[in-house]
């Protein structure tokens, strides 16, 4: 019974991510069921934990690590103790450098490893499937359906980033916190907080209009922005970016939620 309700939830997530590639999902943003995407009821909550807990994935054999992978483990240790002041992403890419650098009969010694691992792996994975129920099966099949959305819906927010998505409006709240947490002075941030939201509320109604109308410029700058992001992802072919972008922009901690 409690399979049977997570496999529900699960697929009802699946449904949605798979929507963000088809158009007429964001013709109507209103579009996706809120009986699928809202927060399921405490039952569902329930099964899906229940469930989680006999997770047939977790027991998959796992995927041999790459070539490079097993490079940067090889090598990353010896770099930082040789530089202790790069920084992680310098760390990174510096390997990246050293490993395209790096002569084919050194790079075979890490491919070779992997190509016998992965033989090894196929072995494993071929008797596990072997030995799955038809339930188990099924199961396994939502899980690794899960675990793609998730990687999806991570590879879309990164990409939002990189191709410079504007940044949402902030409110006359979040502009006047900005604006007055400096140094706390002792206090812990949550008690600034704390300070500053009953701050806010006694505030005169005219020092809080300056922000209120500081928080509508703000409102117009971002129009103008979105407007000329969305162009352009139109031009460079990214209509991919805007569903997903639209359907995160409604939904907010809802998509999350799905899974």
């Amino acid at each position: 019974m409690a399979a049977g309700a997570a496999a529900l939830l699960l697929r009802g997530g699946w449904r949605a991510l798979r929507a963000l590639d088809r158009p007429a999902a964001l013709r109507a943003a209103a579009g996706v069921d809120r009986g699928l995407l809202g927060p399921p009821p405490p039952s569902s909550i329930y099964a899906l934990e229940k469930f989680m807990k006999d997770c047939t994935l977790c027991n998959v054999p796992k995927k041999p690590l790459t070539a490079y992978i097993r490079f940067v483990m090889d090598r990353q240790a010896q770099l930082k103790q040789q530089n202790p002041d790069l920084k992680r992403t310098e760390v990174v890419k510096a390997l990246a450098q050293t490993w395209r650098e790096l002569p084919e009969s050194e790079k075979k010694v890490y491919e070779e490893a992997t190509k016998a691992d992965f033989k090894k792996y196929r072995e494993e994975l071929s008797k596990y499937k072997a030995e799955l129920d038809n339930d188990q099966k099924r199961n396994l099949k939502e899980e690794k359906q899960i675990k793609r959305a998730r990687k999806e819906i991570i590879k879309k927010k990164r990409e939002l980033t990189v191709f410079g998505k504007p940044k949402k409006p902030r409110t006359g709240y979040n502009i006047f916190i900005a604006e007055h947490f400096k140094d706390p002075k002792g206090l812990s941030s949550q008690e600034m907080l704390k300070a500053l939201n009953q701050e806010w509320k006694n505030l005169a109604f005219t020092r809080k209009q300056v922000y209120l109308q500081l928080a509508e410029d703000d409102k117009i700058r971002y129009a103008n922005e979105i407007k000329s992001w969305e162009e352009k992802m139109l031009e460079i072919g990214r209509e991919d970016l805007l569903r997903f972008s639209k359907l995160k922009d409604k939904l907010g901690k809802d998509l999350e939620k799905i899974y």
